[in-house]
């Protein structure tokens, strides 16, 4: 017992500290432009911790291990597929998005593809980030639960309200500044329990004989579902509300470049650490369910290590958190509230609007959480729905003219529809929605750009035929007039 009040008061003394800063912070967040980018430009290293913290959450901590703890190292690829994800960002999408100055996702797309394709993917990334939000508030709070030996509504709701709380106070500030924190005792944290649970299982050479061969292989898991994984999580980088936005707070693009960097600096060894704690667990505890192969080292150990671990599970809640919430909220303020309700744009209306909707995109997960706890199924699906919006967005930046703004729409009804429906399909034939995400917007804007490319030859043929010779001779002469 007093173990446990231990463990708690060094978890209330992390959550005073991100109080604290969060207070400090809310001078900088008094219009709704400061609450949503922060109030000014950061250093490339803070938005890198803060992208890195938002993607290692509760869920993908404990379902790294969780896979580990049976299918072996291979289950890293998980979170280094992130790693790697945010590579490829920081070459080809980091410096774009900063230049163009889009603070929203929805907008960088809209201006290509419409206004339409504003609405469709605003309601697509909200919901999406809110499936996420009911995983992690699920998945945390069972964890947070068992370590702290309370009421696993209590937990959900504890954390919740509390990472509510210092958002809709700090706005975007205080999510920088508190995940750079988080990102630290996150990582510190899993190293922490990869160095104990090799040490008790008496050294890596020891580990390698109380496990099977395989379980050291880096394609244990199968190529399928590592692609799979790549494909998801590179998606969900790509096109992502949360990312688009903290890569608008620096101040140079390229910055914005080292940022992803930073990132990838702290996700690849992060999914490796995570993923010994399985393998760790499943040596010193082989009769556990799979889900509690990261918990039950963590309560092993030391208090006072035990209460910087549980620290970091926290921190890996309130990040997540943080990001998503104030993801939503700026969309809903800038694509629909601006739009239809305060076209005067009234800033007093417009920081009122975005803090009540950081409350509220903040308190409905935790109500959903409590009575559906088996969600955390479909948090690999949020991912998937994010990867059809990066097929727009690649060729948004790098083939604008390839398909038709109809074709784009289509694309985000089409996929929602078909990703969800093979998901609960089962995956049919082994395959993952994920493919079948990319696949459709792709195959949907080819079509579209080859009908575009069959009417456009039909009208030059039709403007060089011998009776519209005067015509295209006007039509010639006007545009040399322009």
């Amino acid at each position: 017992m007093e173990s446990t009040w231990l463990v708690i008061v060094i978890v209330l003394g992390y959550m005073a500290i991100l109080a604290a800063v969060s207070y400090l912070a809310r001078r900088s967040s008094r219009t709704s432009a400061s609450f949503a980018n922060g109030g000014k430009a950061f250093p490339a290293i803070l938005i890198g911790f803060l992208l890195a913290s938002e993607f290692i959450g509760t869920s993908a901590s404990i379902g790294t291990a969780q896979e580990a703890y049976s299918v072996g190292i291979s289950a890293a690829w998980n979170i280094v597929a992130l790693g790697l994800g945010f590579i490829l960002f920081s070459f080809l999408l980091a410096h774009r998005f900063n230049a163009l100055g889009e603070v929203t996702i929805s907008g960088a797309l809209a201006r290509v593809y419409g206004e339409r394709v504003r609405t469709a993917t605003s309601v697509i990334m909200v919901c999406a980030l809110m499936i996420v939000a009911v995983a992690v508030y699920a998945s945390g709070g069972a964890i947070l639960s068992n370590l702290l030996d309370i009421d696993k509504a209590l937990a959900i709701a504890l954390v919740g309200v509390l990472a509510t709380i210092y958002v809709s106070i700090g706005g975007m500030r205080s999510v920088v500044y508190t995940n750079f924190i988080h990102a630290i005792v996150k990582l510190a944290g899993i190293i922490l329990l990869a160095v104990i649970g090799t040490h008790r299982v008496g050294g890596v050479g020891e580990l390698r004989a109380a496990l099977p061969s395989d379980m050291f292989a880096i394609d244990g898991v199968g190529w399928a579902q590592i692609f799979a994984w790549l494909i998801a999580g590179i998606g969900a980088i790509f096109a992502t509300q949360y990312v688009v936005q903290a890569i608008t707070t620096v101040d140079e693009p390229i910055k914005a470049r080292r940022a992803g960097l930073y990132s990838t600096l702290i996700l690849i060894p992060y999914g490796l650490f995570a993923a010994v704690v399985g393998m760790c667990s499943a040596v010193l505890y082989p009769h556990i369910n799979s889900i509690g192969a990261l918990p039950a080292l963590a309560v092993d150990i030391h208090p006072v290590l035990a209460g910087f671990v549980v620290s970091g599970m926290a921190g890996a809640m309130f990040g997540t958190i943080a990001a998503l919430t104030i993801g939503c909220s700026t969309l809903l303020l800038k694509d629909f509230y601006q739009p239809y309700f305060n076209r005067d744009r009234v800033e007093r209306k417009n920081l009122r609007f975005i803090q009540a909707a950081t409350i509220v995109t903040g308190i409905i997960p935790i109500a959903l959480a409590l009575i559906a706890s088996d969600v955390l199924t479909i948090t690999f699906l949020a991912k998937s729905l994010r990867a059809s919006l990066a097929v727009l967005v690649l060729l948004m930046f790098f083939t604008p003219t390839y398909g038709t703004r109809t074709g784009a729409l289509l694309s985000i009804i089409a996929s929602l529809v078909t990703t969800i429906g093979w998901f609960l399909a089962g995956n049919p034939f082994g395959i993952d929605n994920a493919y079948v995400a990319i696949v459709t917007p792709i195959v949907i804007m080819t079509i579209c750009h080859v009908l575009k490319r069959a009417d456009s030859d039909t009208k030059s043929q039709a403007s060089r035929s011998p009776g519209n010779e005067v015509t295209v001779a006007g039509a010639g002469a006007n545009r040399e007039t322009v």
